[in-house]
């Protein structure tokens, strides 16, 4: 099985901020969030707040959204063109997708690419709040034991060395570069 990071590597860009983008040109009432957004976000870049607490206030603007479901599948519907055509061309039906996006987001386009088996970040998509550990770095490799076991990805590609706690336990691991797939 080949694994994969999802934001910045099968997509361009990262789903989280582009769904917010979205929902934000979309939903008048989260314009009366946004300076509480700021002060949250300055205060995850201070590290002053930790990276799961910011995303979680970042994510609770889900609770003002009238028909989420509806909503992703739209986003999804003019987003879809932003995977990337090496993945395309890469596709295999056993591929796993592990994300630190919220797992709701990024589901229904993996579905949409015919890759079933997706590891993310729990999310509920009422709140906004995390019914667990933001899929991240060492995070993945744990959430992945627990689903697979002992088995070895035959490679993994991600966009990002926080990801090299996967790159380890992969037989070959890549970086990508836009549309270069590198050595890691």
């Amino acid at each position: 099985m080949n694994v994969y990071d999802f934001d910045n590597t099968i997509l361009r860009g990262d789903s989280t901020a582009r769904f917010y983008a979205y929902c934000l040109m979309r939903t008048p009432r989260m314009w009366l969030d946004i300076p509480a957004q700021i002060g949250s976000g300055a205060l995850f870049l201070l590290k002053i707040r930790p990276k799961k607490v910011y995303k979680q206030r970042l994510l609770r603007f889900m609770q003002w959204l009238p028909n989420r479901d509806s909503m992703i599948s739209d986003f999804w519907d003019a987003n879809m063109k932003h995977v990337k055509g090496w993945y395309k061309r890469n596709h295999r039906a056993d591929d796993v997708v592990i994300s630190a996006s919220p797992e709701f987001l990024i589901r229904p386009a993996c579905e949409r690419l015919g890759i079933s088996r997706v590891i993310a970040s729990p999310v509920d998509i009422k709140t906004g709040e995390f019914r667990g550990e933001n899929c991240h770095g060492a995070e993945k490799v744990r959430a992945f034991r627990a689903r697979f076991g002992s088995v070895q990805p035959e490679a993994f590609y991600s966009d990002s060395y926080s990801d090299t706690p996967m790159a380890e336990i992969s037989k070959k691991a890549f970086l990508v570069k836009g549309e270069k797939l590198l050595p890691w």
